[in-house]
């Protein structure tokens, strides 16, 4: 028999936890296929795609495949792509120079893209490690330290590159210090006012990258990032990172990685009015798909949980490579159980009255 005290209870959470209908209702966050970036990796050549094995169900598009995988995307309420070029070794080079070719690959693709499909955003990254011999994301100097006031002035070109091809978006990547400003003043200077900056502003030196270097057969020759990516043990630091950007012009900030940094998520929300990105990257990706088949974790229930606890930490979007899977789960995971249960309760009996 309960309690004097339980009888008595005035306040009983579960109440507001009874029901689907009552937890759907009273639910604070909720995901939506527009809350979701699609990266897409690029490569020559017509009719052609390659596996990624480090990230299973992940491909390598030819540019004819990634705007019919774009189109299939838009269609299903995702509202944004972003690009990111593997390069032929052939091509790569100490100077970077093909990362702004305007009849290379990249913007091929970008023009292509927008062409066929003129309502859907497309974000193009800025960096030069897809195009350095070295894999750094700046040009180096004959003792390996990066340069750079020196790489700013080759992102400057990839950025008016991409605006020459159509872009929505330009996103530094690169973590160079006064890039954004200096992107913007190009910009704004060679008449692309309509182009925003996505800022990868507390961009960290992560050890979840290695699937998407692999995506980019790009291997770092030397040294490391950590000159120039944020310390993980720092969170200061990034929110100084992403107040800079906003001053200098940035349009959206970036977090990256976005699971192991929802603290940096969470105190950027309350620093800044302006959008916020997170990039739930290749090696959070690749984790869950390696327990799902194992058959340790199911992958949807896992990314579903995940991507919403980025949203609750205050991320307004968010790049992901389980956005496929995503857009096919978002809403029937909202209709299963007693919803789904009671629609078919009631065909029944419209059938029997019938």
């Amino acid at each position: 028999m309960p309690t004097t005290l339980l009888r008595n209870l005035p306040i009983r959470l579960r109440r507001n936890r009874s029901s689907e209908a009552v937890r759907r209702m009273l639910q604070e966050t909720t995901l939506h296929p527009a809350d979701l970036v699609q990266p897409l990796f690029l490569i020559e050549g017509d009719n052609r795609t390659s596996p990624i094995s480090s990230m299973p169900g992940i491909e390598r598009l030819s540019v004819d495949h990634a705007v019919k995988e774009a189109a299939y995307l838009h269609n299903k309420g995702i509202q944004a792509i972003a690009l990111f070029p593997y390069i032929d070794p052939s091509q790569r080079t100490m100077s970077a120079e093909e990362a702004w070719n305007r009849n290379g690959l990249f913007a091929r693709a970008i023009r292509t893209i927008k062409d066929a499909i003129p309502s859907l955003c497309v974000i193009g990254d800025v960096a030069l490690d897809p195009f350095t011999s070295h894999g750094h994301d700046g040009l180096v100097n004959n003792k390996g330290a990066i340069l750079n006031d020196e790489t700013i002035e080759c992102l400057i070109q990839m950025a008016l590159m991409q605006a020459d091809a159509g872009i929505d978006f330009v996103a530094p990547s690169d973590m160079m210090d006064g890039r954004v400003g200096a992107i913007r003043q190009a910009l704004d200077q060679n008449g692309y006012i309509h182009v925003g900056i996505l800022a990868y502003s507390a961009k960290y030196a992560s050890a979840l990258y290695a699937p998407f270097r692999d995506a980019l057969g790009t291997r770092i020759a030397f040294g490391d990032k950590k000159t120039y990516q944020l310390n993980p043990a720092n969170s200061r630091e990034a929110m100084l990172e992403a107040m800079l950007d906003e001053q200098e012009g940035a349009d959206i900030l970036m977090v990256k990685p976005a699971s192991l940094y929802l603290d940096i998520i969470a105190k950027l929300r309350t620093q800044s009015h302006r959008p916020i990105a997170a990039y739930h990257v290749s090696g959070e990706y690749a984790m869950v798909m390696a327990a799902h088949q194992m058959g340790w974790l199911d992958a949807d229930k896992v990314f579903f949980e995940t991507l919403l606890s980025i949203k609750r930490a205050g991320a307004d979007l968010i790049f992901t490579y389980a956005t496929k899977r995503m857009i096919e789960h978002i809403y029937p995971f909202h209709l299963k159980g007693a919803q789904s249960k009671s629609i078919q309760i009631l065909s029944n009996r419209i059938k029997k009255r019938g």
